[in-house]
């Protein structure tokens, strides 16, 4: 019989190396890079992931839509199935369509506070479809003034109001304080404020005649019916039981405004 006597000191130095290996084997599952394939490669010394596949491709999640994403972290990346193409969140808004070109009818997505707009194309101009909500909100009370900041009224100082039917601007925030026509103004980058001559083009593509559109005040007959959208938010009337309402692809809606003493009025009347 063989008899094998191991010494506290042997012993110790036993349970010494299998706490090294285990340590060395959790740190090597910490800092392991990892390859998904079929040919048994080895991962690229550049990536913490590598995926190759020759007829396989990488299915990220797909969301409704980003702002369904609670508390993104920088660098993530969706499917947005709102907009139908890849996005991510830079650590304060989410970006426009990876390497998609924009198109009119295509969803817009401010890259300043990522709200996304519809557009679309009316003869030979893209408009944006929905009326504008950027901006931080001040008191109806107050003016607007030019401090570097978009600033913009919620009807009634209600947040819930520019939500549904957008910001409201006084004229000079609107330009941002410049008098050239077609300017950016508080419109997104590669978008501008439409001109007079520009207005008269969607009045004439939708109905009326050059001497109408060149008139003052009340003109036309039925174009504000077909610009107007989301007929529950308009009065029964005219407008809203109109046939071609909303016949054209805008939806403005009856945003109200704000009167030079600070009050609120017309909402669900006046845009």
């Amino acid at each position: 019989m063989n008899i094998t006597i191991l010494n506290f000191a042997t012993i110790k130095k036993v349970k010494l190396i299998l706490v090294a290996i285990v340590i060395m084997i959790a740190s090597n599952l910490l800092t392991a890079q990892v390859a998904i394939n079929t040919d048994g490669s080895n991962p690229d010394a550049s990536a913490m992931l590598d995926v190759k596949s020759t007829d396989k491709g990488l299915l990220l999640p797909r969301v409704v839509n980003v702002s369904a994403v609670i508390n993104p972290a920088a660098g993530l990346m969706v499917f947005d199935k709102e907009t139908n193409c890849m996005r991510y969140y830079d650590g304060t808004v989410w970006s426009q369509c990876l390497g998609k070109t924009f198109a009119c009818g295509d969803t817009l997505i401010d890259s300043r506070d990522g709200k996304s707009y519809t557009t679309v194309q009316i003869g030979n101009q893209c408009w944006m479809a929905e009326n504008l909500n950027i901006g931080t909100i001040v008191n109806g009370s107050n003016n607007q003034t030019d401090n570097g900041t978009i600033e913009k009224y919620c009807y009634g100082n209600n947040t819930s109001n520019c939500d549904t039917y957008g910001g409201l601007y006084q004229w000079s925030e609107m330009m941002q304080y410049v008098t050239t026509a077609s300017t950016q103004g508080i419109c997104p980058t590669g978008w501008h404020l439409p001109t007079d001559d520009e207005w008269k083009t969607i009045e004439i593509q939708l109905g009326m005649t050059q001497t109408e559109a060149d008139g003052i005040g009340w003109r036309g007959t039925d174009e504000g019916s077909k610009m107007a959208g989301n007929e529950p938010l308009w009065p029964n009337g005219n407008l809203d039981q109109n046939a071609n309402f909303g016949t054209s692809g805008l939806r403005i809606l009856p945003a109200g405004y704000r009167r030079s003493n600070g009050s609120f009025s017309g909402i669900g009347s006046y845009t």
